[in-house]
């Protein structure tokens, strides 16, 4: 019987200019590595626009969604291996790779990296260890280097109220190549909702809103029922929905259309 394995891909949105990785490319090698090898590959979850750095409270960004839902189905799946073209797809942080080698560990499960042969995260071999470790901390390293070159821009189209980059909150959304957002009206209809909501029932529970979200119909733009924390991620952002703009300690009147 052939061991059962799930893959995983993300593009960030810095990483996939420093790497040259697409998703498409990331899913082919993965597909042919699983051919090669003898392995059976039940699915595939992909994050697009996602620092595989990011990290909040609970311990995994809630915008990694398909790194989330890969998590959630590791028991029912009865998988091995999660195969991934480096480490760096699935983590770049040292909180985000010791919370997710946890939850792996947890359905004891190992990390294949097809370009990381020797890579497990049950290593044994101080050798293999070794090298892993100074392979990632290479990574970081590179990483922030890229991260201290864009700031400086980034830090100064802020000032200026303009989009700095990073991910596209919910209810916007970006064309391919531009920094320019603008409002994405069938989201844009969910946080109108929203606040609606929450100003006519501001004793409701987080629980309660998303509840009443997913009885109106809508979803998320992963096509998923609405969950406490992303109506909370939702909420926090009331200021930028109002048409103020936020980078670090930068606050400016946004170039961004306000929602609300």
């Amino acid at each position: 019987m052939r061991e059962k394995v799930v893959g995983y891909i993300r593009v960030s949105t810095y990483g996939q200019m420093k790497d040259g990785y697409s998703l498409t490319y990331q899913f082919e090698e993965i597909e042919q590595y699983c051919e090669r090898n003898g392995y059976e590959l039940l699915h595939v979850y992909e994050d697009k626009g996602i620092s595989g750095a990011s990290v909040d409270e609970e311990g995994l960004s809630i915008e990694r969604e398909g790194l989330q839902e890969m998590l959630a189905n590791l028991k029912e799946k009865h998988v091995t291996h999660v195969v991934v073209l480096n480490t760096s797809r699935l983590w770049r942080s040292d909180m985000a790779k010791v919370l997710i080698q946890r939850e792996l560990k947890r359905h004891k499960v190992d990390v294949t990296a097809i370009e990381q042969p020797n890579y497990s995260i049950y290593a044994h071999d101080p050798n293999d260890f070794l090298v892993n470790g100074m392979l990632e901390l290479l990574d970081q390293y590179q990483r922030l280097e890229i991260a201290l070159k864009l700031s400086r821009g980034r830090k100064k189209k802020a000032e200026q109220g303009g989009y700095a980059g990073g991910g596209v909150i919910f209810g916007y959304s970006t064309k391919k190549g531009s920094k320019v957002i603008e409002i994405d009206e069938s989201q844009a209809v969910v946080v109108r909702r929203l606040f609606e909501l929450r100003d006519l029932f501001p004793r409701w529970s987080l629980s309660r809103l998303a509840s009443q979200l997913n009885n109106d119909g809508f979803q998320t733009r992963r096509g998923k029922p609405f969950t406490d924390v992303q109506v909370s991620r939702i909420l926090e952002r009331e200021n930028f929905y109002r048409g103020t703009y936020r980078y670090s300690n930068i606050e400016a009147e946004g170039k961004h259309a306000a929602i609300i």
